[in-house]
């Protein structure tokens, strides 16, 4: 690791502790021969503390909004009334020793910052510069989290999180197939699936009993609001089970996934 800490776990009982941190600027203020800069990681942001003298032994002296930079320095707290009590770190700061620019930045098509209004159409041609903003960010790290909570109350049950192939033959559903040429079978073709239904009953036949897998699938349907020609479903098969049973499972998968944004669903739905 090129890095000590990240820069959103720093706090004040870290004070006096020498840090190497990485991350990117977003955003710097001069005040005479001192250049403050909000180093942002994927952990949150931190303040940092560089003198003109350290910039200028770095050949830094032009960094400016989303260079990437690693920085070593020593955690101080901040001068009393100077806390900003809106950020995880606002109690201390990193004055800063060493400081290396992994890889400047050229102007931007819109401004990294959560304030500013971005339209829809620059937001999804950059869609990676649209990551650095909190809320997709923050939208894909909750993704995340909901994989894992349904992955682990599956578990939990005995579920078997099983793979079904994607290259498959067309089968009649709701919609037209994505079609693939098979490269060594001329005139022949692979649909991509738009359910693994198909797949998931014969592992019941096969004996598996609780099968569940996080699948990709696609739909070639006219582009409408309430279409994806590509999406992701939570997809479970079950042996031995009535209705009641199939309705208490997604009753607790969903019941888990809320708790992560604090709501508590109580007892059952129905």
């Amino acid at each position: 690791m090129i890095r000590t800490h990240a820069a959103g776990t720093l706090r004040a009982e870290h004070t006096g502790q020498t840090v190497t941190l990485t991350g990117w600027v977003a955003r710097r203020r001069d005040h005479g021969g001192v250049a403050f800069i909000d180093l942002r990681d994927a952990s949150g942001v931190a303040q940092v503390v560089v003198r003109d003298e350290v910039l200028a032994a770095s050949g830094a002296h032009d960094l400016r909004n989303e260079y990437c930079v690693r920085v070593v320095g020593v955690v101080e707290t901040r001068p009393e009334g100077n806390a900003n009590h809106d950020l995880p770190t606002g109690e201390i700061e990193v004055a800063i020793s060493e400081l290396e620019v992994l890889n400047p930045s050229a102007p931007l098509p819109f401004q990294i910052d959560e304030r500013v209004s971005v339209g829809e159409e620059a937001r999804l041609k950059y869609r990676y510069l649209d990551l650095r903003r909190p809320a997709p960010a923050n939208a894909l790290r909750l993704r995340s989290k909901v994989n894992q909570a349904a992955r682990t109350v599956l578990a939990e049950r005995d579920f078997v999180e099983i793979e079904t192939p994607t290259l498959t033959r067309s089968t009649p559903e709701g919609a037209r197939d994505f079609l693939v040429p098979a490269r060594l079978a001329p005139g022949s073709w692979y649909a991509l699936p738009q359910s693994p239904q198909l797949f998931k009953q014969l592992l019941m036949v096969g004996g598996m009993e609780r099968y569940y897998q996080i699948a990709r699938c696609y739909r070639d349907e006219d582009f409408r609001a309430d279409r994806q020609p590509e999406f992701t479903q939570l997809d479970i098969e079950m042996s031995f089970v009535d209705q009641d049973d199939v309705i208490a499972l997604a009753e607790e998968v969903m019941a888990e996934c809320w708790k992560l944004i604090g709501v508590d669903m109580g007892g059952p739905l129905r």
